[in-house]
């Protein structure tokens, strides 16, 4: 029931964006714009407030981070070169995110919290700082490649693009306020919250809001197949990993947990804003969200 009451929501917010655009209630059109906002407002705020507040120690968590990470990092890795040999740096970049980039902060957290209590949020905070500080700015770097030719971009003006992108720099951010320890003022923190709050509702409606029966058939197998990595063949990688480290059962619990949630919607986020395999994601993130559901409660079974 806790992973129901917190996945199904998350669907049904998905759907009532679909059923706003199928109706005509709202404009299609409007996608485009709560992508924008997202990605270079709310999303910045996110991760500044959550890599900021952190303390950098808690961050140095060795084995738990070469479990999840690594599992991650090879998942992504494994997809990318399948897909790379038949299409373009970009769209093998938002496959491979596809099936690794993993909804941490907004499904695993809560749930680990509300069954293992406290303890447990410490390494769902680190993985939820993985994804942000590492993961996004290297889907970052490969996407802005393809944006500017590739090798044929000049390095230095390749350089800024990439220190200069909304995702890197409020990452940069964030992890410069973690290892000074510097604590964000209260009204400052109040102040990114309320941006980073709005998240979730954005992409989650404009993800309903692009998506179309048409081309959730078109995109239905490779999305089933991006399902069945991130639900089935991720958690497996990383519950490996744990093994192999000598992760303490709790940390191992919360790595498979963080690995086996739904493909987070900030994916979308990025393939929105550079316009690249946007029916894909949005139709993975809907199916890994519904079939999550099942599949955590089998992983949750195991792992207990």
């Amino acid at each position: 029931m806790d992973v129901a009451s917190l996945v199904l929501p998350v669907f049904a917010i998905i759907v009532t964006g679909w059923l706003a655009g199928w109706s005509g209630y709202v404009s299609r059109s409007l996608a485009d714009g709560l992508v924008h906002f997202a990605y270079n407002v709310a999303m910045p705020a996110l991760l500044i407030v959550t890599i900021a507040q952190e303390p950098a120690r808690n961050l140095l968590q060795g084995r738990f981070l070469l479990a999840f990470g690594g599992g991650s990092l090879l998942c992504f890795a494994l997809v990318f070169l399948a897909v790379r040999a038949g299409r373009g740096l970009a769209s093998s970049t938002i496959h491979g995110m596809a099936a690794a980039m993993t909804n941490t902060g907004f499904v695993a957290l809560p749930i680990l919290h509300s069954i293992y209590g406290q303890p447990a949020v410490l390494p769902a905070a680190i993985a939820t700082v993985f994804v942000a500080g590492v993961m996004f700015p290297a889907s970052v770097i490969l996407l802005e490649r393809e944006r500017h030719g590739g090798r044929s971009a000049r390095p230095t003006a390749l350089a800024k693009q990439i220190l200069l992108n909304p995702m890197v720099l409020s990452t940069l951010v964030g992890l410069a306020g973690a290892i000074a320890g510097l604590p964000i003022p209260a009204p400052v923190a109040a102040y990114l919250n309320i941006f980073a709050a709005a998240l979730t509702p954005c992409a989650l409606f404009a993800i309903g809001l692009g998506l179309s029966v048409a081309g959730l058939r078109a995109n239905l197998r490779a999305s089933l197949l991006l399902a069945v990595v991130k639900l089935v063949a991720m958690p497996l990688i990383v519950y490996g990993l744990c093994l192999a480290t000598g992760l303490d059962p709790l940390y191992t619990i919360a790595a498979v947990v963080c690995a086996a949630v739904p493909t987070a919607k900030t994916v979308y986020i990025l393939a929105g804003e550079y316009k690249v395999e946007e029916p894909l994601v949005a139709a993975t993130v809907s199916i890994t969200t519904l079939l999550s559901v099942p599949t955590l409660l089998i992983w949750l079974t195991l792992l207990s």
